[in-house]
């Protein structure tokens, strides 16, 4: 008894010292900002690290466009040709995860949430071999920049 209670408490460290995801592939984080300040944070850091923003969806928008009631949701839709042809051309498949996304959401609870794919979940989802260093790096650049916007 005592050994299956010191192994529950174990696991219990090491889920709460996991970083925050969302389900499997996705990195989690809170902000302190409202949705819109949230990405317009985020926005502003990829502009001044030079990094190509494809879009801006306000998902929120859409759903009123239908009569339907959604909380401020938004995502955006942002990339470097610099980290994505070198994944391309080692697989293509990963094209449809690429450019990359961020989306940012008021919850249940009404706390601020961002959401991005984990490097290293797309690097298992199209089986890429020898990129080790890019994805660490796209995994290091996405953690730096999501936690300058959430400052």
């Amino acid at each position: 008894m005592k050994t299956g209670y010191m192994a529950a408490m174990a696991l219990s460290l090491l889920v709460a010292a996991a970083p925050a995801r969302a389900a499997d592939g996705l990195i989690e984080k809170t902000s302190p900002h409202g949705v819109k300040q949230t990405l317009d944070r985020f926005e502003s850091v990829l502009k001044a690290k030079g990094i190509t923003i494809f879009a801006r969806i306000d998902h929120a928008a859409g759903a009123r466009k239908i009569g339907q009631e959604l909380p401020p949701t938004e995502l955006i839709i942002f990339g470097s040709p610099k980290m994505g042809a070198p994944l391309m051309t080692a697989n293509q498949s990963i094209g449809i995860d690429l450019p990359l996304k961020l989306l940012a959401w008021r919850d249940d609870a009404g706390q601020v949430r961002i959401a991005y794919n984990d490097p290293a979940a797309l690097k298992a989802r199209h089986q890429i071999k020898g990129r080790d260093k890019l994805f660490g790096k796209m995994s290091k650049v996405l953690g730096a920049l999501t936690d300058a916007a959430l400052k």
